[in-house]
């Protein structure tokens, strides 16, 4: 399956809940910062590069723009800033900062402004190249970590788990903020800008031509 067709299918799956004007309101926000210039809010400069460079090695140009053309690293690094809760900001930073030890580590560079992309991807491949019931009790661990950090209490994640955690996080994240990009709502998804008839029972495939909405 191509990625346009794909895109067209995937419903939101993530754990993140957020009004509909805070999101439009980050879309936007990003639309309007120049990636050349980017300055991150969240993340250090390094590691905003990187989150660049991975984004786009998860969605690549193909016969649609690539994440960073639709500037989904902008929107994740704002998310993260904006709307994420305090202890889901640091087991991002967390599970980024372990994620790109390895990196380093396995390329053998000293510093995270020398990382390329063929750094960059054979750690995340490695970290998403798991079982569906590895991936079940990774989640399970992951959420007792969560709720550890909540209620104030000592929680660590071993250094495997931090990196898919963040891999993870990352993939999807990163489809995310693609399908809340004015490109992709409009040119990829079934997009309405004024709702017309309402109809509650229709087949997909023969109202929208098996497309997801578009927020």
């Amino acid at each position: 399956m191509d990625r346009r067709k794909a895109l067209r299918n995937m419903g939101l799956t993530l754990g993140y809940v957020v009004a509909t004007p805070t999101l439009l309101s980050l879309v936007q926000s990003c639309k309007q910062e120049k990636a050349i210039s980017w300055i991150p809010t969240f993340l250090s400069q390094d590691a905003g590069n990187n989150l660049a460079h991975l984004v786009d090695i998860i969605l690549p140009k193909t016969d649609t723009p690539s994440a960073t053309e639709v500037n989904v690293h902008i929107f994740i690094d704002r998310f993260a800033q904006e709307v994420m809760e305090p202890e889901q900001q640091a087991i991002f930073k967390m599970s980024m900062g372990k994620f790109l030890e390895k990196v380093l580590a396995d390329s053998k560079k000293e510093t995270m402004a020398e990382l390329e992309p063929a750094d960059l991807e054979p750690v995340l491949a490695k970290a998403l190249k798991i079982t569906k019931e590895e991936e079940v009790n990774n989640m399970e661990l992951i959420a007792s970590y969560t709720e550890a950090i909540k209620e104030g209490k000592p929680a660590e994640l071993d250094d495997e788990l931090s990196r898919f955690a963040f891999a993870n996080n990352l993939r999807g994240l990163t489809i995310w903020g693609y399908k809340s990009s004015e490109y992709v709502g409009e040119n990829v998804l079934a997009y309405l800008p004024v709702p017309g008839e309402y109809i509650g029972c229709g087949d997909l495939n023969e109202l929208t031509q098996g497309k997801a909405w578009s927020i």
